[in-house]
């Protein structure tokens, strides 16, 4: 198909800024590169018809870390890797927060609860380390963070004590894309939805861009693909599908605030009077790094069991929905932010951490132009 003059002139020339990808990094780029240069041309591509990788999949936890997962973590980073890394994710929920108000994603601060099958002897380490990751956490806080309650929500299977962060919160996630998005569009930024960049290649001042749709030059280039960044860069980010399910309005639903099962390998909370319940990425490392979108019998299988046996082994629910979503991770949880060449930048690898660190992230990454 042949654009017109006007397509290409009102889109494609002069293009300052263009951005690969419409998550929550890519539109909190846009926003910080429009605090910077309020008079750049900057266009955003998108190669769904939403910003489907993780950013309007993921099940909306507002956190930064369970205590058996911060447990985890200091086996491969040090303390001090593991204090930038809580401190990185407070201060980009704060980030997001500040961007688009706490009632314009319905974030409710409710606490997180961290859970532990009967015969799971993890319970007894993080019990033995808990002051220990509180001291450690104290500097960011200045509270405590983690203490331990008992089980008030008749779930079953499970040790009667449980872990609870006080920090912990949930958002609306599709209330936060339709925030971002509306911001960004009312700051002038283009979005082109269902254009998948094929490749770029460098010039002396510019970067000629390759779509399925149109070729065209932009000064600069921002790759916030996450989960597919390595499909167009040379960066070790190992797609990683995450599988949710969800059930229909359950009627007397107790349930409130954020759960973790599992090292956080499993995580549900109640939205709408439903039980929404993902993970299980565990079960087939291999299998779930890509990024296909689907879901696998093994995992839906595992996530249904689990309300049958845990979560709802009293009450009959019906599964309403079920969908995945493609994060970006690494050996190490650091994020990827940096220039890769004069020209072209990116921002990826958030692992599973998207809306805790994707507007920090994607502010960090527009100013590496500043």
């Amino acid at each position: 198909m042949n654009l017109s003059y006007w397509e290409i002139k009102s889109w494609f020339t002069n293009v300052d800024f263009t951005i690969v990808g419409s998550g929550i990094v890519g539109l909190s780029c846009a926003l910080r590169l429009k605090e910077q240069f309020p008079k750049a041309k900057i266009v955003i591509l998108e190669k769904g018809m939403l910003p489907q990788g993780a950013s309007t999949k993921n099940a909306g936890f507002a956190c930064f870390g369970s205590l058996s997962e911060l447990l985890d973590d200091l086996k491969t980073h040090s303390e001090d890797q593991v204090i930038q890394l809580v401190e990185k994710r407070v201060k980009g929920l704060q980030l997001l927060r500040d961007t688009l108000g706490d009632a314009a994603i319905n974030y409710q601060n409710n606490g997180g609860y961290e859970l532990f099958l009967k015969d799971d002897m993890l319970f007894e380490t993080c019990l033995s380390k808990r002051v220990d990751i509180n001291n450690l956490l104290q500097p960011i806080f200045r509270k405590e963070v983690f203490s331990v309650k008992s089980n008030h929500f008749h779930f079953k299977n499970i040790k009667e004590q449980y872990v609870f962060n006080q920090f912990e919160a949930q958002i609306d996630t599709g209330a936060m894309m339709e925030g971002l998005l509306l911001k960004v569009q009312t700051a002038g930024v283009k979005i082109l939805n269902n254009i998948t960049v094929e490749g770029f290649s460098e010039a002396s001042n510019s970067v000629k861009i390759k779509t399925n749709a149109v070729e065209f030059s932009s000064s600069k280039l921002f790759i916030a693909t996450n989960g597919f960044a390595s499909q167009l860069i040379a960066e070790i980010v190992k797609p990683a599908r995450a599988q949710v399910l969800i059930t229909k309005p359950i009627k007397n639903l107790l349930i409130k605030g954020t759960f973790h099962l599992d090292k956080g390998y499993y995580y549900f909370r109640n939205i709408d009077d439903r039980i929404l319940l993902g993970g299980g990425r565990n079960l087939d490392f291999k299998g779930e790094e890509t990024t296909e979108f689907a879901e696998t019998e093994i995992i839906q299988n595992k996530l249904e069991h689990l309300l049958k046996t845990i979560i709802l082994p009293e009450t009959s629910f019906e599964i309403e929905q079920r969908w995945s979503g493609i994060m970006g991770v690494g050996k190490q949880k650091n994020t990827i932010v940096k220039p890769l060449s004069n020209h072209v930048y990116c921002g990826v690898k958030l692992g599973g951490m998207g809306i805790a660190i994707g507007s920090l992230v994607g502010k960090e990454l527009a100013e590496l132009i500043a």
